[in-house]
């Protein structure tokens, strides 16, 4: 089994605390920045060495005006309209006032005293570039991630989401991404690594920007001294399911599609795309596919009156189906990676063009490479079957009970 356990790194004295930018980015939050500003400002940090940065990304529930009012010391981007997690946050790092270290932390949090200088202790101790802290639910009783993995195909992984804490989460180590709700980052190496991928827009971007740092030579490791609390998904659940779903379904690709050597995407890349398809199919929510098959057609002629008159009585006058919006989201996902494969190959030359580490030292990072992520038969089958076809469970031996698996 591959230790993926690091040292604890010795508390930073005074002198040592770095120039920090923490980026902060709101979209109708406004009930959520009191809780957040109130406990950076108790931060133990000297306060002449820690910057804020809001961006706003075109809220209109009074967010910028209550943050002019009560928080003058927060440097404020009001954005007319939400240009997205990952390029809020590139613009928060390039807003911020030449920081050695930048720190992202979602506007639902609220952090311990010693977070700040926590998190940042193993980046100014040369240990590692990023890191991230342990967060916990707003109310302290269970974990919201202590790290985080995937699965082959891309499927992000919050290590101990929604488990109590143990002992096994009290200890630093090695992890494959920090989570852009609390992170901490060498601020040259972010610009050197390229920041966030924005056409990602949101979700697993941070996924991408952890491996890209693996891929290009770095370490990133979880840090559970910094601790912090979290409303989890507070933000996600004003926005309609099926624009998220289709982040959530083309994002993880994208990210396999980049950062994977060349040998092993050759090796997942068909099985991404099966098993993508598989879950469009269960998402658009048709319930028989027998219409579809000539075999079970008792005539081949055409439809009678009768049926012509009940399709126009049922709407159906063009053959239309009716299907789930997250199903077409899915299907558009897949479409966004495959219809657009110029671009995202120069993409992933950009990036394999660089590379300094082999998939070999990275593999054992995901936790859980062959976790199933849904529970229906057909799938679970094909899952399964590709595991052996693509010979994945190969590719992946010994790397397969690296912790429980995700719930």
């Amino acid at each position: 089994m591959t230790d993926l356990s690091v040292p604890r790194v010795e508390p930073l004295s005074d002198s040592e605390l770095p120039r920090v930018a923490i980026v902060i980015l709101n979209w109708n939050g406004r009930h959520h920045l009191a809780g957040c500003f109130d406990s950076l400002r108790a931060l133990d940090y000297s306060q002449d060495r820690v910057q804020v940065v809001l961006i706003d990304n075109g809220s209109d529930d009074g967010s910028v005006e209550h943050v002019d009012a009560d928080y003058p010391w927060v440097k404020l981007e009001n954005n007319p309209r939400n240009v997205g997690f990952s390029a809020g946050c590139n613009q928060g790092a390039q807003l911020a006032d030449d920081p050695e270290v930048l720190v992202f932390l979602n506007n639902d949090m609220r952090v311990e005293p010693d977070f700040l200088r926590q998190l940042v202790a193993p980046v100014v101790r040369g240990k590692c570039v990023a890191t991230t802290g342990r967060m916990m639910s707003w109310d302290g009783k269970v974990l919201n991630s202590a790290g985080g993995g995937m699965n082959w195909h891309g499927i992000g992984i919050q290590r101990g989401l929604d488990q109590p804490l143990r002992d096994d989460y009290d200890q630093p180590r090695k992890t494959l991404f920090a989570c852009g709700g609390a992170m901490a980052m060498d601020a040259e190496v972010f610009e050197e690594v390229g920041g966030f991928d924005e056409e990602f827009f949101a979700y697993y971007e941070d996924v991408d920007l952890g491996w890209r740092t693996w891929v290009l030579g770095h370490e990133v490791h979880y840090v559970p001294d910094a601790v912090c609390y979290h409303h989890h998904s507070s933000t996600s659940r004003r926005v309609p399911t099926e624009r998220l779903r289709l982040l959530q379904v083309r994002n993880p690709m994208l990210a396999c599609f980049k950062n994977y050597g060349e040998d092993n995407l050759r090796r997942v890349l068909p099985g991404m795309l099966a098993l993508a398809t598989r879950r469009a199919l269960l998402a658009t929510g048709i319930q028989s596919l027998d219409q579809y098959r000539i075999e079970h057609l008792t005539h081949l002629r055409p439809p009678g009156v009768l049926r012509r008159w009940l399709d126009r009585l049922r709407g159906n006058t063009d053959g239309a189906e009716r299907v789930r919006r997250v199903g077409m989201a899915d299907l558009i996902g897949i479409n966004d990676l495959l219809g657009r494969w110029d671009h995202w190959s120069e993409r992933r030359a950009q990036i394999q063009a660089l590379r300094k580490r082999s998939d070999d030292e990275i593999l054992p990072l995901f936790l859980h490479p062959l976790w199933c992520i849904e529970k229906d038969p057909a799938y679970e089958e094909l899952h399964a079957g590709l595991e052996g076809f693509l010979e994945l469970d190969r590719l992946f031996a010994g790397l397969t009970n690296l912790e429980d698996p995700p719930a």
